[in-house]
């Protein structure tokens, strides 16, 4: 005997069950949602879906997402073009934005240096941006990674990296009132602003 009274409500539940995060039990609430609204809401609601996926991309120039070539953020004239934050995903892009506090471009590394989950240096956009460096005449890039083991291994790869340059570039990684072992993404709005502004140096 099926699960669910219907073979389509299952395969939807199904579906919104492989989320991350999403148990069964919530995937059939959003399901039974859906069908109680209007042919036209779901109809917008999958339209949203397949549009993201085929229309969103990874910006040239930082790999933030984008529904153009270049980013906002990267195409604006209002943002400090000599200034870069490194950060590790998309998430922690949106969580600085969202402190006012900075104005400068974004590097998306795509993760961070982790030897036990089989990622290395040239599994992240970590050429990618040292070859922004002197092109662009960036003059100052702040790493912003998590206060883990595998971001400091990161800051500490980046830094070695950038050391073999011949332009004069400042870096700085945010301050620590991140807590040690947090995302950046999860720290809170005050704490995060102020990390950026009070910027240190960065000493291997």
């Amino acid at each position: 005997m099926n699960e669910y009274p219907s073979i389509l409500l299952g395969e939807a539940v199904n579906q919104f069950a492989s989320l991350p995060g999403m148990g069964r039990k919530t995937a059939l609430r959003h399901v039974l949602t859906l069908l109680k609204r209007s042919d036209a809401e779901v109809e917008h609601f999958a339209t949203s879906l397949t549009r993201l996926k085929k229309e969103v991309h990874y910006c040239r120039k930082c790999h933030n997402l984008s529904d153009t070539d270049l980013c906002p953020i990267c195409s604006s004239i209002h943002r400090n073009q000599q200034l870069i934050c490194v950060v590790e995903n998309i998430r922690d892009v949106m969580s600085i934005e969202n402190t006012g506090q900075y104005n400068g471009l974004y590097h998306v590394l795509g993760g961070v240096i982790s030897p036990m989950d089989g990622v290395g240096p040239k599994d992240l956009e970590i050429d990618s941006l040292i070859e922004r460096i002197i092109p662009e005449n960036i003059q100052d890039v702040i790493l912003a990674l998590p206060t883990t083991m595998e971001g400091d291994t990161t800051n500490f790869y980046i830094y070695r990296k950038m050391s073999q340059l011949t332009a004069s570039c400042r870096v700085s990684q945010i301050a620590r009132g991140v807590a040690v072992g947090n995302d950046i993404e999860y720290t809170d709005e005050i704490t995060l602003g102020k990390s950026i502004i009070n910027r240190t140096e960065y000493k291997a």
